[in-house]
């Protein structure tokens, strides 16, 4: 150490700090200058008495002394109180700064108190100041007093007396200030007495950092704080076999601690993140993804031999198709298709089956058809070539039927049908195929035989010669000739003799007969046109007024005008003629191509009609528009807007009434699409369907006509009055939705977009199925998506082979309406809460169904888990809910057992403590799971608080019971800490 003397100003510059002048006290601390004063032997010697030294030390001295416990230790002191004018200085060696912009000086020392010291002069402090100097120079040896910048005056907490040094107590002040905002390379210290009696006994500089860190998956430095208030922004660096999924970063606060981080690094395909690294996979598990949280075991059929796996090698006979998730099992071909069923009419066959016994494991299974004519008694075939058509299609068949027509008359065929999926092409093996012989009919040759009268005409005629197998009956059409289009009738009989009677006096009309076997009709014969009589003159077996044809036409040719004249009847309604049958005889009404039982309605597809205006003339009433009076706007639908209003209808009051209207500017394309609900919506009649009062197309603009329902969308009802209602009037409200959907199954129309969304509810709570839009209808393409209100196809609500293969039935309504279920008892939830679509469709896949919401009867839930069988013929039908909800409705006590009550019976709870994961489980008797949460990485009761139900479907836990009672213990543990209800 050096001392200078000076007779004014005097500076001494203090000697080297301790060994390692850079000692870390704290973990955030870096030390830039420390002078704790050395404690040697020779050094050491007893403190010799102020008053005694008072007149020896003019200036700063450097003395030992001895510490409360008897320690020497070094100081520097100046007592110069008995002169005026006194200005003392004492400064350190030059001083980096390392980087830091704020440094921290911690002193400690002793103050004598004035008051303490005999005739003194007023001039006597008891404060001193310190200073700093910036400089790049580290060896500066005079700085100007002026240049310095002050720091504080530096006053004392507890100064001591004369008493105090004799009874050696040592009253020690420790002060911290600290300077900001540096930015050169280094400072000095100094410190300046006025007239003080002061011992300096340390001199700390340091500054603060953030240490070194690893915050998800990302390292982050040792970094300097900044400013007073500044934040430093740092990225950090994954760590080993990491990668960025969102840019890491920290900021390092003033005072030296991180703040939440902000960005991650995810580890990378193979491996998973235990703390702070990430280590590979075990044998036995993969991770294929970096977004993937944890290592997962090998799907069936699969594994993984070494660590580090990024997906699991399929076991011999079993293969992963390119677009297969990782996560899929290993699957095979398909076997062959089953119980193939020909049906032949005329030269059309229609070939059914059933889907293969083992599918492989997997569920996109398609259809080939291949066909070969055989001919001559060797049986010798040959490929059908490209004159024979496939209705829907010949290859990638998704429905276990086809048809196949343009066959030739009188010829042998044989077809094979083919089934394959996914990974039929890797296989080397020849895929499952089953064949079908069948055998077309020939062209009926008929022989007729007419007696003709005023309104009736007697046929008979001949078999054909060489049917393909026994004629179980006869089918004869008749119409009046030139009227085809509109009328026609259908008459089946079992002899080969007919009279039909109520004909018109005077008119021609033309008859056609075809027979049918076990293997289907065969072909008409020619068109016979015979007038009946103005009077009754014949009689049977006049030879002559009788007439006998013989009637022979090429198969090919009458079936080709009979098609083509079938089609434009189906664009047109068909009349009804009356005519008297014998007891054997069935009579049956045509309509646009569907044969109509007595009775029974069919829903018809206004695509089927050639003119769509027509379709709309057929089932929707035109308004006039000066009948209508708009009053508001009440939303917005997809082609304009929908308000309420009123629509006087003649000798009737006014009705309130919903009114959609065209907006302007549409193409003829929107205007068909438009009109086109409301040619479905008129064919309906039913309480539960929202009726259509007619629609306005003779001005603009163009506007459909309908109910008004007072309370809107279910969704958007039940949330705004949620708990407000008796389970009996929530199971009303879904037995009202059930007959209305019965009642479209019965007309066999399939809505494709059941939600409560597109439910709509009157003022007394009854509920109306609507959304009747045409704009869902999917084309042959299997990558086509149809379109609702909605977006595209609305996972949550879709049956799992609607969403796969685009197979829309009411068994697919089924399944959407016990989604509706859940909607309903829920008060309008979100089907699976914020799980995305994606993970909706795997969980389903699995085995996952949506738990009973809260408050929800036992039956009720069982009866949505009916509804959500995988299997659409496990699936009950409309009918049969309509019958199992009367029953609940008649039987109310039938309600009361809550499905979420069972999770805790109030006589059995008991609180348990429990310190594991595994200690848990066993408390709530889901010990199966120990392994599955042990190697997804839940080894902590804390690890598992946020648990979802995505995460438990991962790890295996598919059961929708044990995932509904891990999930209600979860929230008793969130509560009640390491208490668990069991």
């Amino acid at each position: 150490m050096k001392r200078v003397h000076q007779q004014s100003g005097g500076c001494c510059q203090l000697g080297h700090p301790l060994p390692g002048p850079n000692l870390v006290f704290h973990s955030n601390i870096n030390i830039l200058f420390e002078s704790t004063f050395p404690r040697t032997k020779e050094n050491c010697c007893l403190f010799p008495g102020l008053a005694r030294l008072l007149a020896t030390l003019p200036q700063w001295e450097e003395i030992s002394v001895m510490d409360e416990r008897n320690t020497p230790m070094r100081t520097y002191q100046v007592c110069n109180v008995m002169e005026a004018n006194q200005n003392n200085w004492l400064r350190t060696r030059h001083i980096s700064r390392e980087g830091a912009q704020r440094v921290y000086i911690e002193i400690k020392f002793t103050l004598r108190d004035c008051n303490s010291l005999p005739g003194v002069p007023g001039t006597c402090k008891e404060t001193f100041n310190m200073y700093y100097y910036e400089s790049n120079n580290a060896n500066l040896w005079f700085i100007k007093e002026s240049q310095y910048v002050k720091i504080d005056t530096i006053a004392a907490d507890e100064s001591f007396t004369q008493v105090d040094v004799g009874d050696r107590v040592m009253k020690l002040n420790t002060e911290v200030r600290d300077i900001s905002n540096l930015s050169k390379k280094g400072f000095y210290l100094a410190f300046q007495d006025l007239g003080a009696c002061i011992a300096l006994v340390s001199v700390r500089v340091f500054y603060k950092k953030c240490s070194l860190t690893v915050r998800n998956l990302a390292q982050f430095p040792d970094t300097i704080t900044g400013g007073e208030t500044a934040l430093v922004e740092v990225h950090g660096l994954c760590v080993n076999a990491s990668e960025e999924f969102e840019v890491p970063k920290m900021y390092c606060s003033a005072d030296g601690g991180w703040l939440v981080p902000i960005g991650r690094c995810v580890c990378k395909p193979g491996f998973e993140e235990n703390k702070d690294f990430c280590q590979p996979c075990r044998p036995g598990t993969y991770k294929a993804s970096a977004t993937d949280a944890y290592c997962n075991k090998c799907p069936a059929h699969s594994s993984s031999p070494q660590e580090q796996a990024v997906e699991c090698t399929c076991e011999k006979g079993f293969y992963r198709a390119e677009a297969d998730p990782r996560a899929m099992a290993c699957t095979r071909p398909p076997s062959a298709p089953e119980n193939p069923i020909s049906t032949v009419n005329e030269t059309c066959v229609t070939l059914e089956w059933s889907p293969p016994r083992d599918t492989g494991g997997r569920g996109d299974i398609t259809y080939s058809i291949h066909c070969r004519k055989c001919s001559g008694e060797g049986r010798k075939c040959a490929p059908c070539g490209s004159s024979v058509h496939y209705i829907p299609r010949q290859y990638g068949l998704s429905s276990t039927t086809v048809q196949v027509t343009d066959l030739q008359p009188d010829s042998n065929y044989s077809f094979t049908v083919e089934s394959q999926n996914g990974v039929s092409d890797l296989s080397p093996t020849p895929r499952g195929t089953v064949a079908v012989n069948v055998t077309t009919s020939q062209t009926v040759s008929v022989v007729l035989k007419e007696r003709r009268s005023k309104d009736s005409v007697t046929l008979a005629w001949q078999g054909p010669e060489r049917p393909n197998g026994v004629i179980v009956e006869y089918e004869v059409i008749y119409y009046e000739k030139n009227q085809r289009e509109q009328n026609y009738t259908v008459l089946k009989t079992r002899s080969n003799m007919m009279t039909v009677e109520g004909l018109k006096p005077g008119t021609t009309y033309v008859f056609r007969v075809r027979a049918r076997t076990d293997g289907g009709y065969g072909s008409y014969g020619g068109e016979i046109e015979l007038e009946t009589s103005h009077e009754d003159v014949f009689a049977i077996g006049d030879p002559n007024q009788s007439t006998l044809l013989a009637v022979s036409v090429a198969g090919g040719i009458v079936l080709l005008v009979f098609l083509v004249m079938c089609f434009i009847v189906s664009g047109r309604h068909c009349g009804y003629i009356k005519a008297k049958q014998d007891p054997d005889e069935e009579k049956m009404q045509f309509q646009h191509g569907r044969v109509k039982l007595p009775g029974s309605r069919t829903y018809i597809h206004p695509h089927t009609y050639e003119d769509p205006n027509q379709a709309v003339r057929d089932f929707a009433k035109e308004i006039d528009a000066a009948n209508i009076r708009i009053e508001r706007v009440i939303g917005a639908g997809e082609f304009g807007e929908v308000c309420s209003g009123r629509l006087r209808v003649q000798a009737k009051r006014e009705i309130y009434v919903a009114i959609k209207s065209l907006k302007a500017g549409y193409s003829d394309k929107q205007r068909r699409d438009f009109l086109s609900e409301a040619s479905i919506m008129g064919q309906f009649d039913h309480p539960n369907i929202i009726r259509l009062e007619g629609v306005v197309t003779r001005c603009k603009p163009v506007m459909i006509i309908t109910e008004f329902m007072e309370n809107g969308s279910l969704d958007t009802f039940l949330k705004k009055h949620d708990g407000q209602f008796t389970v009996i009037q929530l199971v009303g409200m879904l037995r009202g939705i059930a007959s209305g959907m019965k009642y479209l199954s019965d007309m066999s129309y399939v809505h494709r977009d059941l939600a409560a969304r597109n439910i709509l509810v009157n003022s007394n709570l009854v509920c109306k199925v609507s959304d009747f839009g045409l704009s869902r209808v999917l084309e042959d393409d299997p990558e086509a998506a149809y379109t609702t209100r909605g977006g595209k196809i609305p996972i949550r609500w879709t049956a799992p082979e609607a969403i796969a293969y685009r197979k829309f039935t009411s068994a697919s309504d089924v399944w959407s309406y016990g989604i509706v279920m859940w909607e309903v008892i829920s008060y309008g939830e979100r089907p699976y809460w914020e799980m995305s679509n994606q993970d909706v469709i795997k969980a389903i896949e699995e085995g996952y169904r949506l738990p009973a919401p809260m408050d929800c009867p036992v039956v009720l839930h069982q009866l949505m888990l009916d509804c959500w069988e995988k299997g659409r013929s496990d699936r009950p039908k409309f009918g049969q809910i309509v019958t199992i909800l009367d029953k609940l409705i008649r039987n109310p006590a039938s309600l009361r057992e809550l499905a979420n009550s069972s999770a805790w019976s109030d006589a059995a709870a008991a609180d348990v403590s429990v310190n594991s994961v595994d200690e848990w489980l066993e408390a709530i008797k889901m010990g199966q799971y120990m392994e599955n949460f042990s190697s997804s990485g839940y080894i902590s009761l804390e690890s598992i608080r946020y648990i979802s139900i995505s995460e438990l479907a991962k790890m295996g836990v598919t059961l929708a019971g044990h995932q509904k009672k891990i999930l209600s213990s979860v929230q008793n543990l969130q509560s009640q800490g390491t208490h668990v209800r069991v």
